[in-house]
């Protein structure tokens, strides 16, 4: 086999800090535009939809961040496609342009109150659109920034782009608290939610900017030079048994899990909060924000760490403890909020980050290692999509509908537990991987590493 991916990079490529820089605002950029809805999502059931059933406003109003969970999956065939067969860069700077339009066409939605029923199918059209943005957007900046990467540190590198989800999510939470404080309650209502969308216009023009200025990956560009890329990525990638293992034991055996892990310490417990738990908007979130803040940074340090001790263990060991520990943190979090103690809130939420920075810090480089680069775009998003979009991004809507359905506030705890631990069994299990994965330059006729 050729030289590593990572010594294989020109003399005009940017550096390695150029690539994670540019690389992770553009993707922090499309997660913050994917997650606005999702901080509000609570909040907007009362602006989108008929006020007269709250509860199962809130319940549609979930179920409407859901749909751009839905369409990922379809998001990240057709742009995974267009990567595997027209570059990286091309791909992500498509996908970014896409969801800055549609986040800030948001903003300029009319309510309920004044279009009735116009206002909620096109804010599901555009969370439509979101979601085919973001499907084709992380396996892109993922796979670019390992293609840059050395071979020893990609689990490091690739980390700062599983920050990004995060720290999208944290901007998303501030940039909300900022404009709900200084407007006050009343403004915020009637139009000061629509500044954070707004937004969107300029953080598109400021990554894209970014991002023009990057080159194409080493990989793509030896590829695209031997005429060794792949005709059909996606009949390849899904129609070769052997590839179409590693898809499903990547989905049942690592993003899967890691979705429900993530959706669950940073979506849920915030409806958990808020919906349940009936904590007030501002103190649910500062609490999230704060928790965002400390164990954002442990996401990179899990990525490093699984240089040094493998990938596997951090990510089986991290879903084995949320399986087990959900159910006594969520009943410590209820006695908490009795007792009006958030700090103690906010520290359980940051244990509950600290199983997704192992599941998640090394997740980027454990996929991007299992495909060969001629399929890497298409073979890896569509498992990642599928396990965080649908597995995961379902998780609140699934777990609020069990709440909703029995009464008992932690029955929605069932559905991330179970998930979790069967993603631990099946990756102990049944992994197809070689003992030393690697990231090759070429691969066989089928598609396979050497």
């Amino acid at each position: 086999m050729g030289s590593e991916v990572g010594k294989a990079s020109t003399s005009d490529d940017p550096g390695i800090w150029t690539v994670v820089l540019a690389s992770s605002a553009g993707t922090i950029i499309e997660w913050y535009d994917f997650y606005l809805y999702g901080s509000l999502a609570i909040f907007f059931s009362t602006l989108f939809y008929p006020a007269n059933e709250p509860t199962a406003a809130v319940l549609i109003s979930v179920a409407t961040f859901a749909t751009g969970f839905l369409v990922r999956p379809l998001g990240a065939i057709l742009f995974g496609s267009l990567g595997d067969r027209l570059g990286r860069k091309h791909t992500f700077l498509l996908t970014l342009v896409l969801m800055g339009v549609s986040t800030a066409l948001i903003g300029l939605l009319p309510t309920f109150e004044t279009a009735g029923y116009f206002a909620p199918v096109t804010l599901v059209l555009l969370r439509l659109i979101q979601g085919l943005a973001i499907g084709g957007e992380y396996g892109g900046a993922a796979i670019y920034v390992a293609e840059h990467a050395p071979p020893n540190r990609r689990g490091f590198f690739t980390s700062f782009i599983q920050t990004t989800a995060t720290v999208g999510f944290f901007v998303a939470i501030v940039v909300v608290l900022a404009c709900r404080l200084s407007l006050g309650d009343a403004a915020f209502k009637e139009w000061g939610w629509r500044i954070p969308f707004l937004l969107s216009f300029l953080l598109v023009f400021l990554s894209i900017y970014l991002r023009l200025k990057l080159s194409e990956s080493p990989v793509f560009q030896k590829m695209r030079k031997e005429g060794s890329l792949a005709r059909s990525p996606v009949k390849e990638s899904f129609g070769e048994k052997k590839n179409l293992g590693f898809v499903v034991y990547a989905l049942f055996g690592a993003t899967a899990g890691l979705g429900c892990v993530w959706y669950t310490g940073q979506f849920y417990v915030l409806y958990f909060l808020q919906g349940v738990l009936k904590v007030d908007f501002l103190t649910a979130n500062i609490c999230l924000a704060v928790a965002l803040v400390i164990g954002t940074p442990m996401i990179v340090v899990c990525g490093a760490l699984s240089d040094r001790i493998g990938r596997k263990k951090l990510m089986v060991t991290g879903l084995f403890l949320a399986a087990l520990l959900y159910l006594p943190i969520y009943m410590t979090i209820t006695s908490a909020v009795a007792a009006q103690n958030f700090v103690l809130v906010t520290a359980l939420i940051v244990a509950q980050l600290v199983f997704v920075a192992m599941v998640y810090g090394p997740n980027a480089a454990f996929l991007v290692e299992m495909f060969p680069p001629q399929l890497r775009y298409t073979s890896l998003s569509l498992p990642y999509h599928i396990g965080t979009g649908v597995f995961g991004g379902l998780m609140p809507l699934i777990s609020l509908s069990l709440v909703a359905a029995t009464g008992n506030i932690y029955a929605g705890l069932a559905y991330p537990i179970a998930v979790a631990a069967i993603t631990a069994v099946v990756n102990l299990a049944f992994d197809p991987r070689r003992s030393k994965a690697s990231l090759p330059e070429k691969a066989t006729s089928v598609g396979f590493a050497e």
